[in-house]
């Protein structure tokens, strides 16, 4: 194989990465500024405008170092380096529960960028954010359905999924 073939397939490689990983930002932030818009109008401003910030600046740490090189479907990417770059971003990035040592111990902006980040996920793959939430994200991260933190999550999912037509 010539060098000039390589190198085309990695640049194809690096591009499909690159778009992968603004797809997934832009559905994020498009949720930050949906759900921060809404609790502006709610009278939670401060809460608001935080969020659409948090959005603008979403993931932003996939694009350096081994999240960079290991976050990402390739065949010369091994679990382990997959497995040491998701570590890595969960334990950077506050709207993980790992971060936090669990969901329980998330702060409110963490819980609502956490749930725009889960919504924008569903629109990638097309699936079903409530019936995610209540029946995998509960379990995999131990929410305690009388906890604060549920009440936010339960809360921030019915504002993002308000139907705003008006019925006729």
């Amino acid at each position: 194989m010539s060098a000039l073939m390589v190198a085309g397939e990695t640049e194809l490689k690096i591009t499909k990465h690159v778009d992968s990983l603004l797809r997934h930002i832009s559905y994020v932030q498009s949720a930050c500024t949906l759900l921060g818009k809404r609790l502006i109008e709610q009278g939670q401003g401060s809460l608001g405008v935080d969020l659409v910030g948090r959005g603008m600046c979403h993931d932003n740490s996939k694009f350096h170092g081994i999240e960079w090189e290991y976050l990402h479907a390739g065949s010369d990417i091994t679990p382990e380096n997959m497995e040491m770059a998701r570590r890595q971003h969960v334990m950077t990035n506050d709207h993980h529960p790992e971060f936090w040592n669990g969901v329980h111990n998330m702060s409110q902006i963490a819980v609502a960028e956490m749930v725009c980040d889960w919504y924008a996920r569903s629109q990638e793959f097309g699936t079903g954010i409530r019936e995610w939430v209540n029946s995998k994200a509960t379990v995999k991260y131990n929410i305690d359905p009388t906890s604060e933190q549920h009440d936010w999550i339960e809360a921030f999912l019915s504002i993002l999924l308000e139907d705003t037509f008006v019925k006729v």
